[in-house]
């Protein structure tokens, strides 16, 4: 079967609730996700990656999502970075909110500024961002630079039209409304 697919080629929706693993384009990079609500399907990517219990990020369905579920920080305006290249970092107002995803208090938060996250956004849930690379190994902006063994363990690639304008590196973290540089 093949699992490459352009932007609407599926029912995006209805993988995205049945639990599906995709291998997606951002703004950046290609990125590996699910449905952030399913804990199953996250530790399957955990898995894959090879990824400890360092958090991970999501991207939100919706700015009213991010408003009714975490703290964003007095005088930061999320709308200048979303959509965009950035990982907002901002405070749970539960704690235990996604704990599957995050151990902390706080969640990584995306909107990329892409085709791709506009269709996903239609499910109305978080969706897991990663990079679909190894724990350490190299970020893909091709799906020809992804490995294999990723590749045979998804349900599903989304393969961009725009591969060539992917900047191949990560988003840029904003914490406490200050620009990180990633280590």
């Amino acid at each position: 079967m093949d699992k490459t697919k352009e932007i609407g080629g599926i029912d995006l929706v209805k993988a995205i609730k049945a639990g599906k693993i995709f291998i997606y384009p951002t703004d950046t990079i290609y990125g590996i996700g699910c449905d952030a609500s399913n804990k199953e399907a996250v530790n399957k990517i955990r898995e894959l990656k090879k990824r400890d219990e360092k958090p991970l990020s999501v991207i939100a369905p919706s700015f009213d999502w991010i408003k009714e579920n975490l703290i964003i920080d007095e005088g930061l305006d999320i709308k200048k970075y979303l959509p965009g290249q950035y990982t907002i970092i901002l405070k749970k107002k539960d704690p235990f909110f996604l704990k599957w995803v995050s151990l902390s208090d706080s969640l990584g938060i995306r909107i990329p500024n892409h085709k791709f996250t506009r269709e996903l956004q239609k499910s109305g849930v978080p969706f897991i961002t990663t990079s679909v690379n190894l724990t350490g190994e190299p970020f893909a902006r091709k799906v020809s630079e992804i490995k294999p063994e990723l590749i045979n363990k998804v349900d599903y690639i989304i393969k961009a039209a725009d591969e060539n304008k992917l900047s191949g590196k990560p988003s840029k973290l904003i914490i406490n409304g200050e620009e990180i540089l990633r280590r």
